[in-house]
């Protein structure tokens, strides 16, 4: 192997050194359990409360309205299961979309197995959902509303405030998965008019294993886990101090850092985008053009005529790390949803590659990069029945 670059920053971010930094002395000096009342616990508290408070900054909430969990899949869970829960006397009826994160998806999916109905939005071929969508789907029994802030394949950034304006107006709780979102894009829960929203700290440059739910003071659903008191009497289970320390200062940086840090990534991937589809043929940027509603760092594309995850192991070979997919579906041998909701061919979905590029990254990465993916697919292609078969010709319409 040549050398390592990361291109995959979608699934997850390093974390940044000077939040290690910062999170160090909390697995071995100030190691107390946050819910003992002695020196040892409260000092780990007063830790947490300040972690508290600036994640509640950094989105436009209250401290009292952030309960930390063990990431982005279980606030998802949390908030979609515990309002269903919670309200399923008023009503059985929940509206999605077909583009979201298996973490909402298989949720929804779990619900209707108990009897819950939900609506799975299409979306455009750029992979938009509209207010006026939503609100043509509320029926008197529509008890939650979940759309994504920000797609994890294609990086479209949905009209989240549109969203909210109608379940506001409708009185109907919303929920948003926005853990590709937060510390990416500017997020206002009060200004979007947000009742629930999911993180995850590791998508920022913090760490794994630690994520929050923000619940708007006032929204009641279901706790989570049984046991003791943790987190309000919410959620069970003793604090991840380390882990929450730490989410607390890489969204305070990343918030901080956020107009210098994307314009560095847009630069790069912008590049990387124009050169793919002057240099090889054949070949589908998938989501939209609009840069100002696309994540930065996404760069989505469909090769015709050869496999996502052949492509995917020959720059893995050449020392490049990028994504057939999300990292959560990348065991599955089937292609993508996301895509196919998207209205791609089935073929060209299987010869799909996520891009996500990074605060870090750097011109001359992404040179190699590009150098190296031609040199893939055009091997790739050299070997493929179908690229000498439909060579030249317009295979898709």
């Amino acid at each position: 192997m040549e050398r390592r670059i990361y291109l995959d920053n979608s699934a997850t971010t390093h974390t940044d050194a000077e939040v290690l930094q910062k999170m160090l002395p909390y697995f071995s000096e100030v190691y107390g359990n946050g819910s003992s009342q002695h020196f040892f616990g409260r000092e780990a508290l007063v830790a947490i409360d300040e972690a508290r408070e600036r994640v509640a900054k950094a989105i436009g909430a209250k401290p009292t309205e952030i309960y930390f969990t063990s990431g982005g899949t279980e606030s998802d869970n949390w908030a979609i299961k515990g309002a269903a829960h919670a309200l399923r006397a008023k009503g059985d009826h929940i509206i999605t979309t077909a583009i979201e994160h298996p973490a909402v998806i298989q949720t929804c999916k779990k619900l209707e197995k108990e009897g819950f109905k939900v609506t799975y939005l299409p979306v455009t071929e750029e992979g938009f959902v509209t207010a006026k969508q939503v609100e043509e789907a509320i029926t008197d029994k529509t008890i939650l509303i979940s759309v994504m802030s920000a797609n994890n394949e294609v990086g479209t950034i949905e009209p989240i405030r549109e969203i909210g304006e109608v379940a506001k107006a409708h009185k109907i709780l919303f929920h948003t998965d926005a853990v590709q979102a937060v510390g990416n894009v500017p997020v206002d829960v009060v200004k979007d008019n947000i009742d629930m929203l999911s993180m995850s700290a590791h998508k920022f440059y913090g760490p794994k294993g630690v994520g929050v739910l923000y619940k708007r003071n006032g929204v009641r659903i279901e706790r989570f886990m049984d046991g003791g008191e943790q987190e309000r009497n919410m959620r069970a289970s003793t604090l991840n101090t380390p882990g929450i320390v730490g989410m607390g200062y890489a969204i305070e940086k990343a918030v901080r850092d956020m107009e210098k840090n994307n314009a560095h990534i847009a630069s790069l991937r912008d590049y990387f985008v124009k050169e793919v589809l002057a240099n090889i043929s054949d070949v589908r940027y998938n989501g939209t053009t609009d840069t100002s509603r696309r994540l930065a760092s996404n760069a989505n594309f469909s090769f015709e005529y050869i496999e996502g995850e052949s492509i995917l192991m020959s720059l893995d070979l050449a020392g490049i790390a990028v994504s057939s997919g999300s990292a959560c579906s990348s065991g599955s041998l089937e292609p993508s949803y996301v895509l196919l909701s998207l209205g791609v061919p089935i073929e060209l979905a299987h010869g799909s590659i996520r891009f996500s590029f990074g605060k870090d990254n750097t011109m001359e990465e992404t040179e190699y990069t590009l150098k190296k993916l031609y040199e893939v697919v055009a091997r790739l292609r050299e070997m493929s029945p179908l690229f000498k078969k439909f060579e030249g010709e317009q295979k898709y319409v």
